[in-house]
């Protein structure tokens, strides 16, 4: 994977955002009618594309060629130093480059979220965990539970920007079972940072319409349609959080949508031990 060009500074309808926050992730595939991407209706400092079908399986031909514009525009904003909406397998998130420090700020103000509140990393496969991370669980692991909808937290390297997270040693990677947001990481060919889409304290968002009032301070909104089932309070879980910065030993953080099967895997499989506090 490549190293992510320097951000070059904020868009200025970025830069003049105020507040950002965080949300959770958890999500189930849309089973909508595949469609040609379109933009909808103009909005104020944002540019919104539709994803054909739900986003969460790659669209084959003739849809094809609208995903890959959709996955170039997402690039290039990232690249510049912008904030832009994404859907993942749990909720509609906000991404941008980690390596981008102005950009991380511009989250935290948009969100209007704290900053002693951590951003977690997504990341395109496995194989770069390794390069983010020190790994101290087995490689199957990691493949049992990545892709999906969990956030694995342990020890950042030395590979991530020191203005991510500043006050910890560790790190939360993400890589959604979503076939968008893999493909977007993977073009990007760098970290980047991943919050919930919503205002801080308010409710995770499903779909776009949610955090409509937050679309004029983004340069681009991707539409994968909507996530789950928005009269099911379970959907609006996000991620389970787990960490595994303790050999032999894990801890939930945020049960999330996925604590059974996560815990499962985790015990029964690996035989790790919850730590004292889990909220198991």
């Amino acid at each position: 994977m490549s190293p992510a060009r320097p951000c070059k500074g904020l868009r200025a309808a970025v830069a003049a955002s105020v507040g950002l926050s965080e949300g959770p992730a958890g999500s189930v595939r849309s089973g909508r009618l595949l469609r040609p991407p379109s933009p909808a209706r103009a909005v104020p400092g944002a540019r919104l594309l539709r994803l054909p079908g739900s986003g969460a399986v790659r669209a084959a031909s003739p849809e094809r060629a609208g995903w890959t514009e959709a996955l170039r525009a997402a690039v290039a904003e990232l690249r510049a130093g912008a904030v832009v909406a994404v859907p993942t397998d749990t909720l509609y998130g906000l991404a941008c480059s980690a390596s981008c420090s102005a950009a991380l700020g511009a989250v935290y103000r948009l969100k209007g979220r704290s900053e002693a509140k951590p951003l977690a990393v997504c990341l395109g496969r496995v194989a770069d965990v390794y390069r983010y991370c020190h790994v101290r669980v087995p490689e199957g692991l990691l493949k049992d539970l990545l892709p999906g909808p969990v956030t694995l937290v342990m020890e950042r390297s030395e590979g991530l920007n020191k203005d991510l997270n500043p006050f910890t040693p560790l790190v939360g990677i993400r890589i959604p079972n979503h076939a968008f947001m893999q493909d977007l990481a993977q073009m990007f060919g760098g970290p980047l940072a991943l919050t919930s889409a919503n205002l801080s304290s308010q409710a995770s968002s499903l779909n776009v319409e949610e955090f409509q009032d937050l679309w004029p301070q983004l340069s681009l909104v991707i539409d994968g349609g909507p996530i789950g089932d928005g009269q099911s309070p379970e959907c609006r879980l996000g991620s389970t959080v787990v960490d595994l910065s303790v050999p032999g030993k894990f801890g939930i953080i945020r049960p999330g949508c996925a604590l059974e099967s996560t815990t499962a895997v985790l015990q029964q499989k690996y035989g790790l031990l919850p730590s004292h506090g889990s909220c198991t």
